[in-house]
This record gives C-alpha cells, structure tokens and sequence, in this order.
C-alpha cells in the first residue's frame, strides 16, 4: 500500500471512530479479502488464547446491540477456531422465578472467568438497561440503580485484574428492517424472530433512548464502550476482532512442534469380520 493510500485510509479510521451515530457507510469488501483477512485474525485469537493459559489472565468481552445488530456472527467468527475450554460464550436464558428474586448481577457474576479463561458475553448485565428496562421487565427505579451502580461493579472487576472489553453493534433503522425481513424469508433463519424481536422492531425509538442514557451513565475512561458499526456484517467482524486483539497485551507463546512417536506393531491384530450399519454415501 502506498504511502499516500495509507494515510487516507488513516484519517477514514479517524474520521469512523469520531462518528457520533456510530452508522458509517461502507463499501463492500471482497468475499476473498475477507476470509484472508478473517484468518490472519484467528490465527492472532489462537495466539491470544496460549498467552491467557499460560498467564492465567482473566478476560471478559461483552457484545451488546439490538436485534439483527451482527452479535452473534462476531462471536461465531471469533469462536471457529479456537479452544471452547479458553474461550466460553455466555447466553443467558431468561431468568427463573428464583433468579428474579437474587440481586441483577448475581447470576453473571457466576459466569466469570477463572485464571486462563475468556468469556464473551452475548447480552450480559446490560440487558437491565436494554430489554429490561423498554418491555418492562424491571422497575424505572432498578433500572436508575442499574446505571448508577454499573460502573462502581465495573471498576471493582478491572481492580481485581479483569480485562473487561465492551462492544456496542450499531445497525441502522433501514439495514435492521431489512434483515428483519430477511429472517422472515429464510426458513433457516425463522427461528431467529421470537415476539421480544418483533416488538424491538416496532420501539426502535424506545430501544434508542434506552441506548442513549446507557452509553451516558456506563461509558467510563476505565471502562468504556466501543461502538462497532455493523451495516456491513463482514467490516464490522474484522473490525471488531482487531480491536480485540489490539486491546490485549498478549505476547506470542514460543511453540515447539511436538514429535509424533512411531507407531506400534500390529502383534497379529486382524481387524475383525463383522457386518457394521455405514450411513448411506449421498455424496
């Protein structure tokens, strides 16, 4: 790349990270581009992976946006190859009767990582300031708590040594309506569009006041959020994962390629004759 590309492309970056919407036109990019690009990102997120066992480091990644916002294709994307024993998604179903009744953080703070791990919230804690709060799941009072007291809980978890990263996706009104449409189309996306999907659909405004006083009270200078445009679902996952890896101080792990030993001596093993059920070769 050349000099006078490279700097454009720089001041782009700038211009993108000082967007007040966080909604960014971007062209497309190449189907092949991309997974060369996607790859070179894995093999960093592998990387990552063996400094945080060998450090016994303690990461924690939160992906919140709306509905149709991309969270689940970043998490899949950083996911694909990598250990499930490292790294650890977090989906949280909806609370049990008793779950209603401990303190809001309580059943998260379950979910944190120990030394070598990484856990990668789909929704987290955040979900009293979204979901919660618009459908009126919690009172106008917890919800004020909530975002009182969110950045004190923050703080106390990076005090102990936790790498806290936190992601908003931002779709826009259009690009979220047309993926909406899309998942009502595709048989093998129905399952995506539940009743609490279709009714954020219709209060996208409630949903845009909720995000407003959120990003407010909890985007911090010791934890702050980090908007990720995401009407281009293949930018917002590089993006998203570059980021990542740039906000982790990992080293490389020195690898020794271990040495496969010679195999052992049949000592008269015959494989036996039996009839076995082989599932029919369609392809």
């Amino acid at each position: 790349m050349g000099k006078k590309s490279k700097k454009q492309k720089i001041q782009k970056s700038k211009q993108d990270s000082n967007s007040q919407s966080g909604v960014i036109e971007q062209a497309k990019i190449r189907k092949e581009d991309y997974e060369n690009e996607i790859f070179k990102l894995q093999v960093e997120l592998v990387k990552l992976q063996e400094w945080v066992k060998a450090t016994n480091a303690r990461i924690v990644i939160i992906i919140e946006g709306r509905d149709a916002a991309g969270k689940g294709g970043i998490i899949k994307r950083i996911m694909e190859r990598v250990s499930p024993r490292i790294f650890r998604v977090v989906a949280l179903p909806a609370p049990t009767e008793r779950q209603k009744t401990e303190l809001h953080a309580q059943r998260y703070i379950e979910q944190l990582p120990a030394g070598g791990e990484i856990v990668i919230f789909d929704r987290s804690w955040y979900n009293r300031a979204g979901v919660e709060h618009v459908m009126g799941f919690c009172t106008k009072e917890e919800h004020r708590q909530f975002l009182r007291d969110c950045p004190a809980f923050e703080a106390f978890l990076i005090s102990q040594g936790v790498i806290l990263l936190k992601y908003w996706l931002e779709v826009s009104e259009k690009e979220q309506h047309k993926r909406f449409l899309g998942r009502i189309e595709d048989p093998t996306k129905r399952w995506k569009l539940s009743p609490m999907d279709l009714e954020s659909h219709r209060r996208w405004y409630d949903y845009s006041r909720a995000r407003d006083a959120m990003l407010a009270a909890t985007d911090t200078q010791a934890s702050p959020w980090y908007i990720v445009p995401s009407d281009n679902k293949k930018r917002a996952r590089l993006n998203c994962i570059a980021h990542i890896l740039a906000s982790i101080p990992y080293e490389e792990i020195p690898y020794t390629p271990p040495k496969l030993g010679t195999r052992q001596e049949p000592k008269e093993y015959v494989e036996p004759k039996q009839v076995h059920r082989i599932i029919p070769q369609l392809w």
